[in-house]
This record gives structure tokens, C-alpha cells and sequence, in this order.
């Protein structure tokens, strides 16, 4: 595809996928693909691949005689990164917000007592030069600054547990992260306890004091929920 055609494709995909995960388009609906690719004023075939990707995140199904339908929201990959930023770019927001970090304080806080165990050397120097960067970026209204290095810390918690299935995680956490900073559900400056608490937590990890990354982690988490009852109700 060319870059003028992944342009295209992407315009088309995220226009449909918001529309779609926004409810504009309800369940049983059908995308007419002539219809389609005139809205957009794209080629049949640019609509043909931005349905195969829809159809593999469970959002719509190709019928026969029928066309391309939308299917029922208990039916999609809501693990799907780019389904989540759909979602969280809705008026939803609170509620999947509320959804993805009631996830999060439930796999995190055992994933970062696993990585205490399991974290190699250059994955526990890697954790700390994260939270340093957040302590660098936590004051002056520097929230890309600070993402940037709060989902690079996450991601590596994550990853240095060991296990394959929260490692696989590290797009659904930064997904939350971004959502939570782009859309204004933060504070101008990140809380200072959760800045300390994130460098803690790299402390415990180096130290292989996992019951103590554990009870840190969740304690993040749940400062998490309370800045959502604040930001988010």
C-alpha cells in the first residue's frame, strides 16, 4: 500500500471505528460499501481493507446477501488497542476509563511482584531510569514528557514478570495512559505520591522485595481509581 493509501485507510478506519464503538452505528446496522467508499471518496478496495481489519476486531461481520453488519458491543475485542482509543475517544470515556483501571489494579500490582523475582539486571536499571525521567517530567505541566516515560515504566513492569500474558498487556495499559492524558483526565502536574510511589516501586523490584512492589503497585492502582471519582465521575 502506498503512503497515500494508508492514509486513506487509516482516515476511513478511525472514522468508522469511532463511529461504530460510539453507537452511531447500532447493532444489526449495515455498512454498504458503495456507500462507504462514496462518504469517504475512497476506492471500494481501500473500504474492502479497512472492513477486514474491522471484521478482526469483532466489530462488524461480512453476511452474504446481506452486507457488512455491525455486531453487538459484547462481541468485540475490547483488548484491541486501537478498539480502546475508539472507546475512550467517546462520550463513554468515564466508564471504559473506570473499566481499563479496575483491569489494570488487578493484573499490575501481582505483575510487578513477579518482575521483583524475575526482573533481569538491565530491566530493573531500565525501570528506575524510567521513574527518574517521571520525577524529571512530574512539575511544569509536562504530561507527554511524563507519559512517555510512565508507559515505558509500565510496559516493563509488565514485561520482567515473566509472563507472556501481561507482558502482552503493555499496548492495553498505554492505551489508558494516553487516554487519560489526551483527553484531559489528569491533573496539570501528576501526583506526587504516585511519582514516589513509581520510584519505590523500581526500588523494590531492584531489591527482589516482591511483596513490597506488590502492595506499592496496588497502592498506584488505587490512587488511580480515586484521581477517576475526581476527573471522571
Amino acid at each position: 500500500m502506498t503512503t497515500e493509501g494508508h492514509g486513506l485507510h487509516t482516515r476511513v478506519l478511525d472514522s468508522l471505528g469511532l463511529a461504530i464503538t460510539a453507537g452511531e452505528y447500532p447493532p444489526a446496522s449495515v455498512l454498504r460499501t458503495d456507500e462507504v467508499a462514496q462518504r469517504f471518496d475512497v476506492s471500494r478496495t481501500v473500504v474492502r481493507e479497512v472492513v477486514r481489519v474491522l471484521e478482526s476486531m469483532h466489530l462488524v461481520e461480512s453476511r452474504r446477501r446481506v452486507g457488512v453488519t455491525v455486531r453487538p458491543a459484547d462481541e468485540w475485542n475490547v483488548y484491541d488497542p486501537r478498539v480502546i482509543r475508539w472507546r475512550l475517544a467517546g462520550a463513554d470515556r468515564p466508564r471504559q476509563l473506570r473499566s481499563l483501571t479496575v483491569l489494570r489494579s488487578a493484573i499490575e500490582p501481582v505483575a510487578a511482584g513477579l518482575a521483583a523475582r524475575n526482573a533481569t539486571a538491565d530491566q530493573c536499571a531500565a525501570l528506575t531510569e524510567c521513574a527518574l525521567g517521571m520525577v524529571a517530567t512530574s512539575r511544569g505541566r509536562q504530561l507527554e514528557g511524563y507519559l512517555k516515560h510512565d508507559i515505558a515504566f509500565h510496559r516493563i513492569v509488565l514485561s520482567a514478570s515473566g509472563n507472556e500474558m501481561f507482558a502482552r498487556l503493555g499496548d492495553v495499559v498505554a492505551e489508558v495512559l494516553t487516554g487519560r492524558t489526551h483527553h484531559q483526565v489528569m491533573f496539570e502536574d501528576p501526583d506526587p505520591a504516585a511519582v514516589t510511589l513509581h520510584v519505590q516501586v523500581a526500588e523494590a523490584v531492584r531489591e527482589g522485595d516482591a511483596e513490597r512492589a506488590e502492595r506499592l503497585t496496588r497502592e498506584i492502582t488505587v490512587g488511580a481509581l480515586q484521581e477517576l471519582d475526581v476527573l471522571a465521575p
